[in-house]
């Protein structure tokens, strides 16, 4: 979070941050960039960025949602100070694009960038959406514009530790498992309408409903190669490598195999 507030610093905007209990420094760091804090206890991503919304004193008419782990560029910070609302009469929302890390290491390729996602939208029009446990993402009813060069830059440095890594994901697979289990039933939809050509949004809605079409366990190997080969993930080296057979392969077989569990419990196939 240091990295984080240091990077918007000379923005000169009120700074929110909701804590989920957290017991190190994280309240005396906030604090000192003069953030002001609520507590919540932690559901899923979702639900905390809907309270944070829905509690905190907002009183622009744009608002900008980060999390902890990331890092504001100075191009994406010369748009933020140079920004006019008037200028975007008709626009709801912003697209930044995204760098993701992994140990260090730019993951360039695989489908990782370029990555567009909804930070920036107007308060009270953006929400969150609910309807996801797991990948959660802000949206709006009206146009967006997308900033190419506007990058943010995702690190979580707790996840050089691989056993961190390995055990925040096992809990996220119970999160999304159980999700994937309420689509079965049909008592869990899709908010976005899925378009392959439409924004990124939609585009990313198209591949998951493709997704959940494919047979469990056969499409890891699928994503993983798809990754691999079809989206160069292979040029990311020995490090994106691990990466994407963590995330691509790993991740998501547990998460079948958490699937087969639950139906199994309950007695379906």
């Amino acid at each position: 979070m240091p990295r984080l507030l240091q990077s918007i610093s000379t923005v000169d905007a009120p700074t929110f941050v909701l804590d989920s209990g957290s017991i190190d420094n994280t309240v005396a760091i906030g604090e000192s960039f003069g953030a002001q804090f609520l507590q919540h206890p932690f559901e899923n991503h979702p639900r905390q960025w809907d309270f944070a919304l829905n509690n905190f004193p907002i009183q622009t008419p744009w608002v900008i949602c980060l999390d902890a782990d990331h890092i504001v560029t100075d191009e994406l910070k010369q748009h933020l100070l140079t920004f006019r609302g008037e200028d975007y009469d008709g626009i709801d929302g912003i697209y930044f694009n995204r760098k993701n890390y992994f140990k260090g290491k730019w993951i360039k390729y695989g489908g990782y960038y370029p990555f567009y996602q909804i930070k920036m939208f107007r308060y009270g029009v953006g929400y969150s959406d609910l309807n996801e446990n797991m990948d959660h993402r802000f949206l709006v009813h009206g146009k967006t514009k997308i900033w190419k060069k506007g990058i943010i830059l995702e690190e979580n440095l707790k996840e050089n530790n691989i056993s961190f890594w390995i055990d925040k994901h096992n809990r996220y697979s119970d999160l999304l498992a159980v999700e994937e289990v309420e689509r079965i039933r049909l008592i869990r939809s899709q908010t976005i309408k899925p378009r392959f050509w439409g924004a990124p949004y939609e585009r990313s809605a198209w591949f998951k409903r493709l997704w959940w079409q494919l047979p469990r366990y056969t499409r890891p190997m699928l994503y993983f190669i798809y990754r691999v080969i079809f989206r160069l993930g292979i040029l990311d080296g020995r490090t994106g490598m691990i990466f994407h057979f963590l995330q691509a392969y790993w991740f998501r077989l547990v998460v079948d195999i958490k699937i087969d569990e639950i139906l199994k419990h309950d007695g379906e196939k």
